[in-house]
């Protein structure tokens, strides 16, 4: 019988390794090609965009960029796919876009924040969802600020310390809940273990919880829906998977959390495709494949009446280490199942194909 289940569990299989020359932070996906992006920073502390094409088994170097501050983080999410520009978060807090069609100057560009930005992810564009294309970046001077980039210089929401608390590092962020032109939320997630959840129709902090140990990577299964699921990742080698479609009054949301190992789990990415399917990279070089199973029922009534989640249970589908060093970034591809890259500080990018993905 295992056998047979051993069979049906989906591989994961490196296709392609590049060796880098400098230290990727990380890669993405152009949508509707098979190109990727490295983005990182080089030895003389610049910072390095690369751009390369899937050929069979090998990647080609079609364009490298230097630029003035190393690059943190990148996102294709607010863009259309006519122009598919990448925006970018870089060591300086500068907010950037560019055209990679024309790269050397940006077309927007904002000093956006007075420290690295950690983190940036994108709504409205890419023809996914409704609403205003929007980006979102988070810093190591505690804010997290929403840019529309049709609008120059400020950012249409600031969420930050208040007067007389202190100022946490963010790690990562998030979009959610853009299901029409009203609703959006950003998750925030910060190196003490906070993660705040903010709503950008009322402008208010709709939800908030500490899971106790620096948060370094938050995604919803899908940024175009009514919230489903969101899962955060640790420090610790924990994440926290939470129902986010019943938000009860005291308790908030339910979850359901998982040893996945004892290193950090760099970054967690859901399955274009099968908003169940995700993926942790962790410390240790490893790659863990997980299916989320709901519950038979996903709310229940308390004591006094008020709805509350029930959370489901999440199995391991298939684990496997590639490196010796942390695999701090990936990027399923939106376009090919199961296609996805990783970038890893061996100062190595991996193609990678995940099998059997239509059978779970």
């Amino acid at each position: 019988m295992s056998a047979a289940l051993g069979a049906e569990r989906p591989q994961v299989v490196s296709h392609v390794q590049q060796a880098l020359s400098y230290t990727v932070f990380d890669c993405k996906w152009v949508p509707r090609s098979a190109r990727l992006l490295c983005l990182g920073s080089a030895a003389r502390g610049t910072g390095v965009v690369q751009l390369y094409e899937l050929h069979g088994a090998r990647l080609e170097l079609l364009r490298e960029l230097e630029k003035p501050k190393p690059i943190k983080c990148g996102t294709f999410g607010a863009t259309s796919l006519q122009q598919r520009y990448l925006a970018t978060g870089d060591f300086d807090g500068n907010l950037n876009i560019w055209n990679l069609e024309a790269p050397e100057i940006p077309v927007y560009s904002v000093k956006g924040h007075k420290e690295i930005i950690n983190s940036i992810d994108g709504v409205g564009g890419l023809g996914i969802g409704e609403g205003a294309p929007e980006i979102v970046t988070g810093s190591r001077d505690g804010t997290v600020k929403v840019w529309d980039p049709r609008q120059r210089d400020i950012p249409v929401a600031n969420m930050e310390p208040v007067q007389g608390e202190s100022k946490r590092d963010c790690w990562t962020v998030a979009f959610g809940n853009a299901y029409n032109q009203e609703e959006r939320v950003v998750c925030a997630g910060y190196d003490n273990g906070d993660i705040k959840l903010f709503d950008l129709k009322t402008m208010s902090l709709r939800w908030e919880t500490n899971i106790k140990n620096g948060v370094c990577s938050v995604e919803f299964d899908r940024k175009d829906i009514n919230m489903n699921k969101l899962v955060a990742t640790s420090l610790e080698g924990k994440f926290h998977v939470f129902d986010m479609r019943t938000q009860h009054p005291t308790k908030g949301f339910a979850s359901v959390s998982e040893k996945a190992q004892k290193s950090t789990i760099w970054q967690v990415r859901h399955l274009p495709q099968n908003r169940d399917v995700f993926m942790t990279t962790g410390g240790s070089g490893s790659l863990h494949l997980w299916k989320y199973e709901y519950p038979a029922q996903r709310s229940k009534k308390d004591s006094e009446g008020s709805e509350m989640g029930v959370a489901g249970t999440v199995s391991l589908l298939q684990n496997v280490t590639l490196s010796t060093q942390p695999i701090s970034s990936l990027d399923w591809s939106p376009d090919k199942k199961g296609l996805c890259v990783c970038g890893a500080f061996d100062q190595t990018v991996r193609v990678l194909i995940v099998t059997k993905l239509n059978k779970i």
